[in-house]
């Protein structure tokens, strides 16, 4: 499961109330502010995670081309919202409620621990549990939108959806229940603190296989292996959502710690906070000398997911590092993002918005890089539940998109991919006033 932090009453503090003969009461009113800090940093921090939606579809409509935007924007609040119905009829309890160590409950999610705590008895886990499902439920959403930006520009609007709710009902619930759930991975003494394998890895490995079987954009590979660039069309918007991103991680990994009654979680919370903020920090920086070594500029699209590098690398433990640690585990992001970027054109692999590099090769770093802080993880735990969790995804998610490849088909037509999805699929533009029939006012 999650790390959280006990909460404990101050030893003085009990003996002075115990003294005047107030200690159950004292016990009761501690018991109860902390289940409401606790529950208030659920919500207050799932709804900067639910945040980095936004986050999501501005970097990648601002990474795409202008006559792919409105639909990239509609693919990402769609896939919000088919995460949320998953996640409450099959996900949470497929998740949260493993009895075999392998997988949980197929059952709707409900909370009976609510009702008791307004009768006054607090439930032992300190906590609201719509909270916690509000909490959970915004981490699926994230993982659908990895595989968003990669696939973007050629994907069909219904089939990638599809793809959304097998990723949100099935794939993530089940692989997330071997850690988080108390399942095999857990007992075995995997640490994963806010999800560098179960969220980003889970995400990315799904992103990988479905450009592999889609196949990369029209002209973006030549025969004779040259790669021909395509830039996105707004990098303003690209940067905009980078920043979103980087104040919804907060929440990510802050919210991750699973208390905020008492004040060795108020600590835990505010180190997971300042490690965050400096391992994306390290990644700006290091992708952005990378880049000059290399190509003798520095390319704004790399630095920007430098600092995503950065995020994912850090969220496998955000909390034991030092800070000067911290920076050094994300600017190992932000090269990994540099280097692997062209490693992937070299192979054909069309990812619009580098997604691959950012989350599922920085989530095995970052889940790795867990042993230098942790002493209780060990390498061959950590390499077998990346291993484990990789296994799973790609071969479920091959057979989804292959699934859906030669039933109801993945990819758009090549006209409507030259003309852009927006008139294909929604029959509408982003910018009509830029469209080829605008006319001068």
């Amino acid at each position: 499961m999650r790390k959280s932090t006990l909460m404990k009453t101050t030893a003085t503090t009990a003996a002075i109330f115990a003294l005047i003969g107030a200690a159950p009461a004292f016990a009761e009113v501690e018991t109860e502010t902390a289940y409401v800090l606790n529950t208030f940093s659920f919500l207050i921090n799932g709804a900067l995670v639910m945040w980095m939606a936004a986050g999501f579809a501005m970097l990648e409509s601002g990474l795409v081309r202008s006559k792919n935007t409105a639909t990239i924007c509609l693919k990402n609040i769609a896939l919000y919202a088919i995460a949320g119905i998953t996640f409450y009829l099959v996900g949470y309890n497929l998740m949260y409620m493993d009895v075999s160590g392998f997988i949980g409950s197929f059952s709707p999610f409900w909370s009976p621990d609510d009702a008791e705590a307004l009768a006054g008895t607090f439930a032992s886990d300190g906590y609201s549990a719509s909270s916690d499902w509000f909490f959970q439920m915004v981490f699926v959403a994230t993982a659908a939108s990895i595989v968003s930006g990669t696939l973007a520009e050629r994907t069909k609007l219904w089939s990638f959806l599809a793809f959304v709710v097998l990723l949100t009902l099935i794939i993530y619930p089940i692989q997330g229940s071997w850690t988080w759930g108390g399942g095999w991975l857990s007992e075995m003494g995997f640490s994963d603190y806010a999800g560098s394998t179960i969220v980003h890895s889970v995400g990315g490995w799904a992103a990988l296989t479905g450009a592999i079987i889609l196949g990369a954009r029209k002209g973006k590979y030549t025969a004779d292996g040259r790669v021909n660039p395509i830039p996105g069309a707004n990098l303003p918007l690209a940067t905009l959502g980078t920043f979103v991103l980087w104040l919804g991680w907060f929440g990510f990994n802050g919210g991750s710690v699973l208390a905020l009654g008492s004040a060795a979680a108020a600590i835990e919370m505010a180190n997971v906070f300042a490690n965050t903020n400096m391992a994306a920090a390290g990644g700006v920086v290091a992708a952005m000398i990378v880049t000059q070594i290399l190509y003798k500029k520095v390319d704004l699209t790399l630095a920007l997911n430098g600092a995503i590098g950065g995020l994912v690398s850090i969220t496998a433990e955000p909390a034991d590092p030092t800070i000067g640690m911290a920076i050094l585990i994300g600017a190992a992001g932000g090269v990994i993002v540099v280097l692997a970027v062209p490693l992937l054109d070299k192979l054909k692999i069309d990812d619009v918005v580098g997604a691959i590099p950012a989350h599922l090769l920085c989530g095995i770093w970052g889940t790795i890089a867990v042993t230098f802080s942790d002493a209780d993880a060990t390498l061959v735990t950590q390499l077998t539940g990346i291993i484990a969790v990789g296994i799973f995804v790609i071969v479920l998610s091959s057979i989804f998109w292959l699934l859906l490849k030669y039933t109801i088909g993945i990819r758009a037509s090549e006209e409507d991919e030259v003309n852009g999805l927006d008139k294909a699929e929604l029959g509408l533009e982003a910018y009509p006033e830029f469209g080829q029939g605008s006319k001068s006012m």
